[in-house]
């Protein structure tokens, strides 16, 4: 069986509880923390976005570690919208800012890019 090539991302931050209160602010969604093994080295503190396995699309976690700082890195997570504009007006009184507004993609829907309070940029994608 073939399946999508993404099956999970790691957003690392510095102040876990900013982070999350963050995302579920931003997202409107709640996460759960995830057990991690004892023996792992400098510990991980990982708690996970909601997933549905029956549904398309990869879940991921915020993430805190020893030696894995947050920021730019090169990588763009993209989260599902139903429309990225009402879900990018809540960036800012979440503690980031928008680093783009809502724009069109052509076919593919619209984008809006935001800055979380880690230093992080995401993006938000919806068809609407």
């Amino acid at each position: 069986m073939q399946t999508n090539p993404v099956i999970w991302f790691e957003i690392y931050v510095q102040d876990m509880a900013r982070a999350k209160a963050f995302y579920e602010t931003l997202l409107q969604r709640t996460l759960e923390k995830l057990n991690t093994p004892d023996t792992l080295e400098g510990g991980v503190e990982l708690w996970a976005f909601p997933m549905d396995s029956t549904a398309m699309g990869a879940s991921g976690a915020l993430a805190k570690m020893e030696g894995c700082g947050s920021g730019g890195g090169g990588t763009l997570v993209y989260f599902t919208c139903e429309d990225c504009a009402v879900e990018a007006a809540r960036a800012a009184p979440a503690g980031g800012s928008v680093l783009k507004e809502k724009f069109a993609i052509g076919e593919y829907g619209h984008i809006a890019l935001i800055n979380d309070t880690e230093g992080n940029v995401v993006g938000l994608h919806s068809m609407k």
